[in-house]
Parts: structure tokens; sequence; C-alpha cells
């Protein structure tokens, strides 16, 4: 017979999974969240990916998911916000001055798609937005508000926001056909002789009055 507990002593929780009110005590339980969510957004899409298995992948219940993040659009925007954590180093290239800017965008831009652990994260979020409208609805708002409404102030050139949205648009091409297609020749060449003859492109966006 198994003895009673102590008295005042609180009850053992049995093994399996955990209350509600321990997993949102427990640390890192947002973090494990996101980086299952990321996982499922890239293995299976936007369309594929559900509340249900992002919250199986991080072994929570559903209810927490939506508890730290709200909808599934809610989850796959603070999946972008962390995969583009190291995209938004382009408002420093751009800050740090207007001469070389062009060749500076380049240079970072190949820094982060030829690394595969910012690629492939990055890869899963354009092809979701290819596909589903909502995910390239968030990925717009986050563009705009993260990226080309920041890089737009510092420059000083007719129509701003336009030219820094060409520049965007510019390099998102050559990654759409690069990474997403690997159309060849692009897709194997050298980054240094893309860079050469991209970064004056870049830079008339950018200066050129």
């Amino acid at each position: 017979m198994t003895a009673a507990n102590p008295q005042g002593a609180a009850p053992r929780r049995g093994r399996g999974r955990p209350s509600r009110t321990e997993a949102e005590s427990g640390p890192g339980t947002r973090d494990r969240i996101l980086a299952a969510a990321r996982e499922q957004f890239s293995e299976r899409g936007y369309d594929k990916a559900s509340i249900r298995g992002i919250a199986k992948a991080a072994g929570v219940d559903s209810a927490l998911v939506h508890h730290y993040f709200g909808t599934k659009d809610d989850v796959f925007a603070a999946a972008i916000e962390v995969t583009f954590e190291p995209a938004q180093g382009v408002v420093d290239t751009v800050a740090d001055g207007l001469d070389g800017a062009g060749e500076r965008l380049a240079r970072f831009f190949f820094s982060v798609w030829e690394n595969p652990a910012t690629r492939t994260p990055l890869l899963a979020i354009i092809r979701s937005a290819v596909t589903h409208e909502a995910a390239a609805k968030i990925l717009r708002a986050f563009v705009m508000r993260r990226l080309i409404e920041r890089v737009e102030v510092d420059l000083e050139v007719p129509d701003p926001k336009f030219r820094a949205e060409l520049a965007a648009s510019h390099m998102v091409g050559i990654a759409m056909v690069r990474y997403v297609v690997k159309v060849e020749p692009l897709a194997s060449a050298d980054p240094e002789e893309i860079i050469a003859l991209v970064a004056p492109t870049l830079q008339r966006y950018l200066t050129e009055t």
C-alpha cells in the first residue's frame, strides 16, 4: 500500500503533459514554440502548417500557442520577425553613409543568403509568401515597416521610398532566381562576380538624383 502524502504537502503530478500553468512558467517555452513554428513553416509551408502541428512539435498544448502568439497569422509574423533579424542589418549598411552603399548592400545580401543557417528559413518564408496571399500580406507589411521605411529616411534622393523599393526588389529578384528557382548560370555564379555587376545599379537606385 502506498503511504499517504504528509499533511500539507502538495500532491505529486503524474508523468505526462504538464499543465498550462507549468508550461507558461517554464523557461524558454515561447522560444521553443517559435522554433517549432519556424520548422513547421519551413518543412510544410504556410498552407499545411497548423497550430496543432506547431504545438505538437514544441511539446505543448495548442492553447499555449494561442496564448503566446494568437492566430496562425500571428505565429507566422513572429517567425518572420526572427527569421529576418540578420536581414535587418541592411539598415546599417545604408546608415553608415551613401558612398559605397550599393556594394555594401550587395555584400551584406550575399553574406545572409550564402549562409545555410540563414538561407533555409528565408527560403521557407519566401516560398510561403509566393503560394499564399495571407503569408504574402504579412511579409509585405514586415518588409515595408522594418526595412524599406527605415532605409528611405537616409536617402537624399527624389522619391526615397520608391528608390528603396527598387533596390529591395532587385535583390529579391536575384534571390528568387538564384536560390529558389535556381536558374543557371546565375545559380552557380561566383558571388563576387554578381556583386561587381549589381553594386553599381544599387548605388544608382540609392543615390542618383
